[in-house]
């Protein structure tokens, strides 16, 4: 399902070819920025799970579900350890998006403002 050569990362690219394929995802979009941050932008259909709550509520949101995920923040860190940290908890198939939202608007959608 997941095209990306890395073994962590997935790229816009690769994210909006999922999302266009597939008008019901097949998979979680979880954004882990702060509220305050989710509030400027987002990328529709994801579920804030801030990264200040991560350690209890990310296992929690996948507990019990088959279903692959894509991490993303501003610019890729915190998702990046947001994916190790579930990786580590034995969730697989999670990857992080490789350059955040930000890379998002300024390669996909423009129409998501940047901050």
């Amino acid at each position: 399902m997941f095209p990306s050569k890395d073994e962590f990362e997935i790229t816009p690219v690769e994210l909006q070819t999922l999302l266009s394929e597939d008008p019901a995802p097949s998979f979680h979009l979880i954004d882990c920025r702060e509220e305050d941050e989710f509030a400027i932008c987002k990328i529709e259909g994801s579920s804030l799970i801030p990264l200040s709550r991560f350690a209890e509520a990310g296992p929690e949101f996948l507990e019990g579900t088959d279903l692959p995920a894509v991490v993303y923040c501003h610019h890729g860190m915190r998702s990046m350890n947001a994916t190790m940290y579930l990786r580590d908890k034995g969730f697989e198939q999670v990857w992080s998006l490789a350059g955040g939202i930000d890379l998002w608007s300024t390669s996909i959608d423009s129409n998501v403002p940047r901050y």
